[in-house]
């Protein structure tokens, strides 16, 4: 009994992993390899048929990927950071207008006779799946092209961000709702995943991690860190299904906590995370997607194919370009190409409506066909895109800059190869009257006030403006200060500056020596972004400094 279930699943595990090698010879997906395993062991030569053990590993693959897409590329404080900004309301309108489009085809409201005709839950879920895009597909092409650390690279990052995190919203609020809408249900279910929520972060952010260095540091343990974050993923997931939230979610919410962990934690702990994901548990949920696939959408009426696969991408597409255009952002066209991207999620969670009955076999297999589409052509075409955009001197950037971004740009980087060391800084004694009129410049909202050397602390300039005009002669910065400043060290990776600069809405942060204590300089977070473009100018310059001259 133990062979007949080991024997699928080594096939599965050996014959994917060497497809992903030769396909990559060509630059195709890793996703695309594990699929086509499945497809080609399963329907196309019969030795390998869906078991409830092939079920089970499909069930972890699940939940491992969900975890590891809100670690890499879920950013919610990003997002929150942006929400007063022009590329929220341009991302937020283009996940709106494809919602639309797609729901005339996956509900009955517009009548259409080609439509799936789902429940209005359901047909919000499965629309909210095709709205989705995809980060981690757009990442992986900017940083391939050398476009990543570019304005225009940053522009597309901002964009495609804020988009998934809202149409992952929208599907993580349908997807696991089974029962009819009603007033008090919906009530009880939003205090249920509120209370969740809170948990999960609280014991993602504040008890796991500290627990995980004081167990490294006193217990010799190989892999306990591993052994910790799987286990308590397990637990997250149970604790998600009891209160009727899809355990995708769960583990997707238990990711995004934990993305706000130091880089250098994530460095220590992610190792044996990512190589059982990448070695075993993603190639077998690929193929087993692969295992479930066939031609039975051939069967569906030709208006209905091509009304599902045509529809929801004219509507995402004309939704991106119209969102960008209308908020007067610049390159409309390679950002509504970005925002087409798709990647791993939409599979993975077209996977769990196929488990729940929402759709069928015929359906599952033809957008999984789709997404094929979207994983092999966007790419090439985003790049395309890139290619052809053209931005201004003066192109206007994101106000705030994307944590995930950050990460993706500026992983390696160290507080001391940004900081800040020549200005000049207000005492505490300088007058509201005065800092106005002699420290106050344009786009900066938040002041380092320094008194001997030591920080005093942040003054603001909404704070500022809350002091009556006729009291400002006579009140200091002393009285209106943010004294309690999170410590910041110059020997940090600014990832890590930038995470507690958005975790306290701060636009500065004063950083110090941490052998002497003493104040050396600032980091602001837009001097950053003005940075990474600029270094990646200098590697450039240097680069072809360093190319043989022609005689």
């Amino acid at each position: 009994m133990l062979l007949d279930v080991l024997l699928p699943l080594g096939l599965l595990i050996v014959v994917a992993k060497l497809v992903e090698g030769f396909l990559g010879r060509f630059g195709l997906s890793s996703i695309v390899a594990y699929t086509a395993t499945g497809v080609l062991l399963g329907p196309v030569l019969g030795i390998v048929q869906p078991s409830p053990e092939i079920q089970l590993f499909l069930g972890l693959g699940i939940f491992v990927l969900f975890f590891l897409v809100g670690l890499d590329e879920i950013d919610i404080q990003g997002f929150v950071a942006t929400i007063r900004g022009r590329y929220f309301v341009a991302a937020v309108l283009s996940v709106i207008i494809s919602l639309v489009a797609a729901m005339l085809v996956t509900s009955d409201l517009a009548g259409l006779p080609f439509s799936l005709g789902l429940h209005f839950t359901e047909a919000l879920a499965l629309a909210g799946i095709l709205s989705l895009s995809s980060l981690g597909l757009v990442a992986k092409v900017l940083a391939d092209s050398g476009h990543l650390k570019e304005p225009i690279g940053l522009k597309i990052f901002t964009i495609v961000a804020i988009a998934e995190v809202a149409a992952l919203l929208v599907v993580g609020f349908t997807i696991g709702e089974h029962h009819e809408p009603s007033l008090m249900g919906m009530v009880t279910l939003l205090l249920q995943i509120f209370g969740f929520v809170v948990i999960t972060w609280v014991l993602s952010t504040r008890v796991l991690p500290p627990a995980i260095l004081f167990l490294q540091r006193f217990l010799n343990v190989p892999e306990l860190s591993f052994g910790l974050l799987l286990g308590g993923l397990f637990l997250i997931v149970v604790g998600a299904e009891k209160i009727g939230l899809h355990g995708t979610i769960g583990a997707l919410l238990f990711g995004v906590a934990l993305s706000g962990l130091p880089q250098r934690v994530h460095w220590e702990i992610m190792p044996g995370m990512r190589s059982a994901s990448e070695g075993l548990f993603v190639p077998l949920f690929f193929a087993s997607a692969g295992l479930q696939f066939d031609l039975s959408f051939t069967a569906l009426p030709l208006a209905t194919i091509v009304a599902l696969a045509v529809i929801p991408l004219v509507g995402k597409f004309v939704g991106a370009f119209l969102s960008t255009y209308l908020t007067r952002i610049e390159a409309p066209f390679t950002l509504a190409t970005g925002l087409m991207s798709k990647g791993v999620a939409e599979i993975a969670l077209l996977l769990v409506l196929l488990e729940f009955g929402v759709i069928g076999q015929d359906v599952f297999s033809l957008f999984v066909l789709i997404m094929f589409g979207y994983i092999l052509f966007m790419p090439p075409i985003l790049g395309f895109a890139i290619k052809r955009a053209r931005l201004t001197s003066t192109a206007v950037l994101p106000q705030s800059v994307p944590l995930s971004y950050v990460r993706a740009a500026l992983g390696d980087v160290k507080v001391s190869s940004v900081l800040d060391r020549t200005r000049t800084y207000p005492a505490p004694d300088v007058t509201v009257e005065s800092f106005t009129k002699n420290w106050v410049v344009p786009k900066e909202r938040d002041y380092v006030v320094v008194e001997a050397g030591k920080v005093a602390g942040i003054v603001s300039l909404s704070k500022v403006r809350t002091i009556a005009k006729d009291k400002r002669a006579t009140t200091t910065l002393a009285e209106i200060l943010q004294a309690k400043i999170p410590p910041a060290w110059s020997d940090e990776l600014i990832v890590d500056v930038m995470e507690q600069m958005t975790e306290h809405s701060l636009a500065v942060m004063p950083i110090n020596d941490r052998e002497s204590g003493e104040f050396v300089g600032t980091v602001e977070s837009q001097n950053v972004l003005d940075l990474v473009v600029l270094m990646d100018e200098i590697k450039k310059e240097a680069e072809q400094l360093q190319e043989p001259q022609p005689s």
